[in-house]
C-alpha cells in the first residue's frame, strides 16, 4: 500500500517526503527505504554462529586461491572504519591481503596517520595507487561544470579500476569490499548515480572537460571488463556475512590497532568532507546524514531519538566549511568567486548526458539488440 496524504514521515527513520519526494509508505507508516532495509538484512547472519557457516568456505576459497603466492586478496584501505576493521579482522582470519590505498589528492593527514598505523601494526604490504592529479581534476571541474550530483562517482569508479588492475597484476582472484547492509543500505535513487558508467564519465567531461586529454584515469571499461572476467576476479562483500555493529568496531579499532576517529562518514578525504557538508545541501538539497542516520537506526545501533538528535547538530562547522571552501578552491585552481557561480547553476541529470541506458530507455523496442551492443562496444574498446 502507498502512503495516505497525511503522512510525510517513516515512523521508523527519520527520512521525510522532502528528503525523498518519491517515497512511499505501508500501513505500518513504514516508508519503502525501511521496507527495501529489511529484506536486505533479513539475508545478513546475525551470530556468530550464523557467520561461521557462511565465512567457514569463503575464507577457505580465498586461501586455497592464494597458495603459492604472496596474498589471498586485495583490500582498498582508506583510513576509515570499515577499511580499518576489515583489516583487523582478515588477521584474525589468518588471510595475507595485499592492502591498496587509492590517493586521489583529498587526503586528510589524519587518514595517512591511520593507514600507517593499521599496515605498521598489522604487518601488511601496502600499495598506494596514485591517480594523475591533473586527470582528476580536470574531472571533478567537468563535474561541477555540468551540474550533475554524484562527483564522488570519479573516485568510486576509479577506486574500483584501480583495485581490479591491481589485482589482475599480482594475481590476486578475490577483491574485499567494505559495502555493507548494516550502515550503508540507505540512499534514495537520485542522491547518486550508476559508479560503474564509464560512457557518462566520458560524455560529461568531453562536454565540461578542458579539452585536455586524459592521461591515466582507469576507466572500467569494456576492455577491462574484459579482462576482469578472464582473470575469474569475485568481489567479497566481508561486512554482510558477519554481525557488524559500526560502533562496536569503532571501539575495536581503537583498542586494538591506535586508531583516530574522524567527526563524519567517509571524512578521511577532505574532498568528500565537503562534498556531504557544502556541495550537496546547499546546491541539491540533499543532506546524506538522513540517509547515515536512517541506516544505523534500522540495523539497531540508534533509537530514532537519537538520530534525531545527532541530525539537529551542525553539518558543517562554519570554521571548517570556510576553511575548507578556500583549500578546496585553490587545489582546483577556481576563485571562490567562481566556485560559487558553479554553485548557483541549475542541476542537471547525469541521464542528461551519454550513458550506457540512454539509447535503449528512449527506444524500448530496442531492448532486444542489447547484447549485440554491449558486444560493439567490446570490439570498439579492443
Amino acid at each position: 500500500m502507498t502512503q495516505t496524504q497525511s503522512q510525510s514521515a517513516c515512523t521508523r527513520c527519520i527520512m521525510t517526503m522532502v528528503d525523498d519526494p518519491q517515497t512511499t509508505f505501508n500501513e505500518e507508516g513504514l516508508c519503502n527505504h525501511c521496507q527495501s532495509f529489511d529484506v536486505a538484512f533479513a539475508r545478513v547472519p546475525k551470530t556468530t554462529e550464523e557467520s561461521a557457516v557462511l565465512l567457514a568456505p569463503i575464507i577457505a576459497e580465498m586461501k586455497a586461491a592464494g597458495q603459492g603466492k604472496p596474498y589471498d586478496c586485495l583490500l582498498g584501505i582508506s583510513g576509515g572504519v570499515d577499511s580499518t576493521y576489515i583489516a583487523l579482522l582478515l588477521k584474525r582470519l589468518g588471510l595475507r591481503p595485499l592492502c591498496v590505498h587509492f590517493d586521489n589528492g583529498w587526503n586528510t593527514e589524519l587518514a595517512v596517520q591511520n593507514i600507517d598505523r593499521v599496515v605498521t601494526t598489522l604487518d601488511y604490504d601496502l600499495e598506494t595507487y596514485v591517480i594523475d592529479w591533473d586527470d582528476f581534476r580536470e574531472l571533478q571541474l567537468a563535474y561541477l561544470r555540468a551540474g550533475v550530483i554524484d562527483i564522488e562517482a570519479l573516485s568510486d569508479h576509479a577506486i574500483y579500476g584501480a583495485l581490479y588492475e591491481l589485482a589482475i597484476r599480482n594475481g590476486i582472484g578475490h577483491i574485499i569490499s567494505g559495502v555493507n547492509v548494516a550502515t550503508e543500505q540507505f540512499l534514495p535513487g537520485h542522491w547518486i548515480y550508476d559508479k560503474m558508467d564509464d560512457a557518462n564519465i566520458r560524455d560529461i567531461y568531453r562536454k565540461h572537460g578542458g579539452g585536455r586529454p586524459l592521461r591515466n584515469y582507469p576507466f572500467l571499461d569494456a576492455r577491462q571488463r574484459r579482462r576482469i572476467r578472464s582473470a575469474g576476479i569475485k568481489i567479497v562483500e566481508i561486512l554482510n556475512v558477519i554481525p557488524f555493529d559500526v560502533q562496536e568496531a569503532r571501539a575495536d579499532i581503537i583498542r586494538e590497532l591506535g586508531w583516530v576517529p574522524y567527526d563524519g562518514k567517509h571524512h578521511e578525504s577532505i574532498f568528500t568532507r565537503f562534498y556531504q557538508g557544502y556541495i550537496l545541501p546547499r546546491k541539491f538539497g540533499v543532506d546524506k546524514r538522513k540517509a547515515h542516520l536512517s541506516n544505523l537506526v534500522c540495523s539497531g545501533m540508534l533509537t530514532r531519538e537519537e538520530a534525531l538528535f545527532e541530525f539537529q547538530q551542525d553539518i558543517y562547522p562554519p570554521d571548517q566549511a570556510r576553511d575548507d571552501l578556500e583549500f578546496v578552491c585553490k587545489k582546483l585552481r577556481l576563485s571562490v568567486e567562481e566556485f560559487e557561480v558553479l554553485m548557483k547553476e541549475p542541476p542537471r541529470r547525469h541521464l542528461d548526458f551519454e550513458n550506457y541506458r540512454w539509447f535503449f530507455s528512449r527506444y524500448p523496442l530496442a531492448k532486444p539488440l542489447l547484447p549485440l551492443w554491449r558486444r560493439y562496444k567490446a570490439w570498439k574498446s579492443a
